[in-house]
């Protein structure tokens, strides 16, 4: 049976293959990925690409690294603690004021969207239907399955910070799992979660249905750190873009699952600005 709470650990580490780099001639980057999944799966979905990286640029040696959460990661990455990392639209941003640069993005941007979840046989029809009851969110520096879908709320007519109760629980497996334990009367969180868990558990997700949805913005990036080298940015940037350009690249992208990879920089996430700025003025203060 799943449980609702997260996983007990800080971080976990995966230990990629090395292909024919000797260990001692490969000098180590470490690539953390902020918590898109409890840390075992996204380990075992992301390791894969790590290896890939490995195999095909040379004299770097790249450890991928998963948190226990949100607030683990983003202490990590404001500290620079990451070479490399797969941030949120959010912290992405706020990436730039400690030290790194945007060099790439997932791509799919129609997919980075919140999604809140209903029982199916809650009765729960109209956002008015919510007041009074309370909604789960992995946590609440979460773009797409936090920040967005309150804003949707706000803009439907409800009070997120009076009519509803904000109950952040760690994980978007966790905030799917208080729906169906009738723990909340809503949960909020995005399609790639939801997509991975209506295949893991379909007895599970059948009692679920998503009732409403969010727009778009542009999907989490890829930030390396300022003193990397540039040369190895591009050498990274080139095996990731170029993923969905092969047979096993493909099947890699497709359990993450995205199509592809794809180059971006700072001025891709403008539109992210403009939302966080709305966001802060109507809805609550961020860290910025």
């Amino acid at each position: 049976m799943l449980a609702a709470a997260g996983c007990g650990k800080e971080e976990q580490t995966y230990h990629p293959t090395l292909g024919d780099q000797p260990m001692g001639m490969a000098k180590e980057y470490i690539f953390g990925v902020h918590p898109l999944h409890n840390p075992n799966r996204l380990l075992e979905l992301y390791g894969p690409v790590v290896d890939e990286l490995n195999r095909n640029v040379h004299g770097a040696h790249f450890k991928l690294e998963a948190s226990r959460n949100y607030e683990e990661f983003e202490k990590k990455l404001y500290a620079g603690h990451f070479d490399f990392a797969l941030p949120n639209p959010y912290q992405t941003l706020n990436s730039l004021q400690h030290g790194y640069r945007i060099f790439g993005k997932m791509g799919d941007d129609d997919n980075f969207r919140g999604i809140i979840l209903v029982r199916r046989d809650s009765g729960i029809k109209l956002v008015a239907d919510l007041k009074g009851k309370a909604v789960s969110y992995p946590a609440a520096t979460a773009l797409a399955a936090t920040m967005m879908p309150q804003y949707f709320l706000h803009v439907n007519g409800l009070d997120v910070n009076r009519d509803i109760e904000n109950l952040y629980v760690g994980s978007q497996e966790s905030s799917i799992m208080n729906v169906y334990l009738g723990k909340v009367a809503a949960g909020a969180t995005w399609p790639i979660p939801w997509l991975t868990f209506q295949k893991e558990h379909p007895d599970i997700a059948a009692t679920l249905e998503v009732r409403w949805q969010t727009g778009t913005l542009p999907n989490n990036g890829l930030v390396a750190r300022q003193d990397m080298p540039p040369q190895l940015v591009r050498e990274v940037g080139k095996e990731l873009f170029a993923l969905q350009l092969s047979e096993p690249g493909r099947t890699m992208l497709a359990k993450l699952p995205i199509s592809r990879f794809e180059p971006a920089d700072a001025a891709t996430y403008a539109p992210v600005e403009i939302f966080l700025q709305r966001f802060t003025a109507e809805i609550r203060p961020l860290d910025r």
